[in-house]
């Protein structure tokens, strides 16, 4: 595909020059916008530009009215309508993608009304039909391609769509299928952050290591990334996924009706967060301004504001310290900038924030509020022009670890948070007990080390594996996490090649500070997880040696003289006393004892059952390769010995 072009007014557009495009888009909270790559009439260079789509502006505002007959309406006109029909106007769809009709997020100071769906998805109740944020979500996307062909005169198939990069595997699945549903081809997800930083670094030439802070209108990532030689690589990534600019919206207009003592009915809910928001944008440029709610009146200042969002703006503060801390970069030192991102990021008291938390003065000379959008637009451009206008490469990361549940309730982890994506891990797993059929593939996402504190992902069964003896069974699984973000699990049993896959699909995203609550507790939990696993891992092999010992010992009871049997059978009981306390060095000394006063039955016991495999065989048979795959195996162990 050639790289995109927009006719200037008088020029003439041929049919083959203008027939497709590929455009990035900043799907927001707030507003949404979309870019394209054209080139600079000095230069001629590509160079990405954001296009007016909403009454000459280049942002649309995220809002969905159903209030207007079978087509919805978009942007401004519809956010006009969110104070007289509350309920039948989306606004800040984004808060809601991959979430729960259960999850207080939905309901808190919220006028809509919900519809129970299917696994508890959110559906809005709109004049008698149901709308999940995904349908919501692709009205926005298909009004952003339809003002973009009228702006661009060919037709829009392809778009890179951004989403935070704390965005779990079911925001991001949701955002794909909107995007789908909206008549895109999705080239790619690509993060906010990691867009921003692309526009920034390709504008100013920029080189080394930079913060970018991305504070939108509803969520926040601070991603720490090193531009080299065209090269941009993610060092780390933090956020909280449900944290922006509505919240400060809620917090202010919560205080605001608190001091009017009105009841909270959708109407004047949305009449206070309409009046909140207009404040808090009039308050970045003025130290006060009087609000108005349903005839009720008050002046509200800039500090009265500040000492309002204050507890939210300093919730960044931990991410933000992480990610440096993740990334290698000594607090305070290391950086060479900090780039804003999002509207929320005008907010003096944010700069201020900002300012003081990494010791340097932010830089915000290009739009906050496009920069996002414009690095769509790059690489949308890279990945479909024949001679894309910029050599770059783009290494991001995974915001947090993957792996499966195994014997105990532990978490073995495949992929590591931070690490670059695309990737993949495989390992090799194998049965617990003799003549197992199946395994259950239980995926995780998260930093601690047992099942019940980290967040299931998905669960699948892989049936048809041979009913070998425990531990004989080989199945390799594997997580492949492509460039979006989103995680694929294969399991393959090695010696029939039987196989199951999965693409993850979870039904709901993360809650409002789950993430940021998984941090958390992993670096405050670690040496109590760390103990916690050695203890189950202890008691796992303790578990599985006891069961070996017993069928050993019913079936090979003959080959023991009377104190030899006594010497193990009280082993076997101090290793079951062991394994019931909760000190993990006992029951490896328990372990190491029993292996001890058994080895010469052990050795007996391999010796009877080569034997028994050789039974009626010849040496010629097994230097002709004539001899089973068991019998082979005992002849070779024999003759080793």
């Amino acid at each position: 595909m050639a790289l995109l072009q927009i006719a200037e007014p008088g020029e003439t557009r041929t049919k083959e020059a203008c027939a497709t495009a590929a455009v990035g888009i900043d799907l927001g909270t707030t507003n949404s916008l979309v870019a394209v790559v054209r080139p600079d009439p000095e230069s001629g260079a590509g160079k990405p530009r954001a296009l007016p789509v909403d009454e000459g502006s280049t942002l649309l505002p995220s809002v969905v009215s159903y209030t207007g007959g079978k087509t919805p309406i978009v942007g401004r006109a519809a956010r006009r309508l969110a104070a007289e029909a509350p309920r039948e106007t989306i606004v800040s769809v984004k808060r809601f993608m991959g979430k729960t009709s259960a999850d207080p997020e939905t309901r808190r100071l919220s006028p809509y009304q919900f519809a129970e769906g299917e696994s508890g998805t959110v559906r809005f109740e709109v004049r008698g039909r149901a709308v999940t944020p995904v349908e919501v979500s692709a009205e926005i996307l298909r009004a952003l391609k339809a003002r973009a062909e009228e702006q661009l005169g060919m037709e829009v198939r392809q778009a890179v769509i951004t989403v935070p990069a704390y965005f779990d595997d079911a925001q991001r699945q949701a955002t794909k299928e909107a995007g789908r549903l909206a008549g895109l081809e999705v080239l790619r997800l690509l993060n906010e952050p990691t867009a921003a930083a692309l526009a920034y670094g390709l504008d100013k030439r920029s080189q080394g290591t930079f913060a970018v802070y991305d504070l939108g209108g509803g969520t926040f990532d601070i991603s720490i990334l090193k531009l080299v030689e065209g090269v941009f690589e993610v060092k780390a990534v933090g956020g909280d996924s449900a944290l922006g600019g509505d919240d400060f919206d809620r917090a202010i207009a919560e205080r605001l009706l608190v001091e009017m003592g009105r009841t909270r009915d959708p109407r004047l809910v949305r009449q206070a967060i309409d009046a909140a928001k207009a404040a808090k944008e009039s308050l970045t440029r003025s130290d006060r301004v009087e609000v108005e709610i349903d005839g009720w009146t008050r002046m509200l200042t800039r500090a009265q504001m500040e000492e309002i969002i204050r507890p939210l703006v300093e919730r960044t503060g931990p991410s933000s310290r992480r990610a440096l801390k993740d990334a290698g970069v000594p607090e305070g030192k290391g950086l060479d900038g900090v780039i804003l991102v999002g509207g929320s990021t005008r907010v003096p008291a944010v700069r201020a924030y900002v300012r003081e938390l990494f010791g340097l003065q932010p830089l915000a000379d290009i739009d906050p509020d496009e920069v996002v959008a414009l690095g769509a637009a790059v690489q949308a451009d890279l990945l479909t022009a024949e001679k894309p206008q910029h050599d770059v490469l783009l290494l991001d990361v995974a915001p947090l670890s993957l792996g499966l549940e195994t014997m105990g309730g532990l978490v073995e982890k495949l992929i590591q948070r931070n690490t670059t994506i695309p990737t993949s891990a495989t390992q090799e797993f194998t049965t617990f007990a003799d003549a197992q059929s199946g395994m259950d593939i239980h995926v995780l996402q998260g930093e601690r080390e047992l099942v019940q504190d980290n967040r299931s992902l998905a669960r699948f069964r892989l049936s048809g594996i041979p009913p070998l003896p425990a531990g004989l069974a080989r199945v390799a699984v594997t997580f492949q996490v492509d460039a979006d973000g989103i995680l694929s699990v294969t399991a393959r049993e090695q010696l029939t090649g039987v196989s199951q896959s999965i693409t993850v699909k979870p039904s709901a995203g993360l809650t409002d500070e789950e993430i940021e609550r998984m941090l958390l507790a992993s670096i405050e939990h670690a040496e109590e997880d760390v103990q916690a696993r050695l203890l189950i891992d202890a008691r796992v092999e303790a578990q599985r040696i006891l069961k070996a010992a017993e069928q050993q010992i019913e079936n090979n009871g003959d080959l023991l003289a009377p104190d030899e049997r006594q010497a193990i059978e009280a082993a076997m009981q101090t290793l079951r006393e062991a394994a019931g306390a909760k000190d993990h060095r006992a029951v490896q000394d328990a372990i190491q004892r029993l292996d001890h006063v058994s080895a010469e039955f052990a050795k007996r016991v391999m010796d009877r059952g080569i034997e028994r495999a050789l039974k009626g065989h010849s040496v010629g048979e097994f230097e002709q390769g004539e001899l089973s795959p068991h019998a082979q195996k005992a002849y070779s162990a024999l003759r080793d010995d």
